[in-house]
């Protein structure tokens, strides 16, 4: 269905280099990126341009775009949002999403990473001794860092520092002329190792969803699409909040199954129960 096609990888920002290799081995593909194309337009991390829609309506429309923009029937495209864990208090995550879309088979698949790998991060910055600790802090200069007068300020944006020279000149320029500076971690994929290596992994959970046949018709893209709480604790039986059982379905032809116990455990730890540890 692949096997030597064109895969549009609608991106200005490198992704590419962990998203060719997995596809053009995993699916025979050979995938190029658009020079021209302008993924910014449909909303920026720092601020510029503001993202109206949802992660995935985002990433679709982003991907339909280049699609039609440089007239292909197979492409990739992927779309990140960083800020709190929803179930994990008082940690940052990474939410990255890619969908594989083939209008020629009419076929639309989507693949999340939630992933707590990432050095998300900002602070107001008053001394070059704290903005080298701030530096050290997101992993700099392997990663690079944005600096501006203000959180929500537009005007003062430097992006893609990666140099101590120019981070230590431009920090002093912004405190001569606006009196403070705050400083945040570049989250371009190019400019942040960290989250190249999330969109790697989601790029890799996207092909084994791809390559993953529906029982009954054998169109690529047979995945997850709910999952049933209910594990039974191991002490008093009750249903725990842990899952149950995973609910698959197939977008061609609606075929779905349910598959028991997907994380290889068929009770759950007390500690887990609602009934024994209230």
């Amino acid at each position: 269905m692949f096997e030597g096609r064109q895969l549009l990888i609608a991106t200005k920002h490198h992704k590419e280099k962990v998203i060719a290799p997995i596809f053009e081995k995993g699916l025979g593909v050979h995938c190029f990126v658009p020079e021209s194309y302008d993924s910014d337009i449909f909303g920026t991390f720092s601020g510029e341009v503001e993202r109206k829609n949802t992660a995935v309506e985002t990433v679709r429309a982003k991907c339909l775009a280049a699609m039609e923009e440089f007239d292909c029937d197979l492409a990739i495209a992927s779309e990140g949002s960083f800020g709190s864990h929803p179930s994990i208090f008082f940690a940052q995550a990474d939410d990255e999403f890619l969908i594989f879309i083939d209008k020629k088979n009419d076929l639309e698949i989507i693949a999340r990473e939630l992933s707590l790998e990432t050095n998300f991060y900002g602070e107001n910055i008053s001394s070059k001794e704290m903005l080298l600790d701030f530096a050290n802090k997101i992993q700099f200069p392997a990663h690079a860092i944005i600096l501006r007068s203000k959180p929500d300020d537009l005007t003062t944006l430097v992006k893609g520092i990666t140099t101590k020279g120019e981070l230590e000149d431009t920090f002093q320029h912004l405190v001569n002329k606006y009196g403070s500076v705050y400083a945040e971690t570049d989250m371009r994929a190019l400019y942040n190792p960290t989250r190249m290596g999330v969109i790697k992994v989601a790029a890799q959970k996207l092909l084994e969803t791809i390559k993953t046949e529906c029982p009954s018709c054998k169109a690529p893209g047979y995945c997850v699409i709910d999952a049933k709480q209910g594990l039974p604790c191991s002490w008093c039986s009750a249903p725990t909040r842990s899952t149950l059982s995973f609910i698959y379905s197939c977008k061609k032809c609606c075929f779905s199954s349910e598959k028991m116990y997907p994380h290889q455990k068929i009770t759950e730890e007390p500690g887990f129960c609602d009934s024994c540890n209230p």
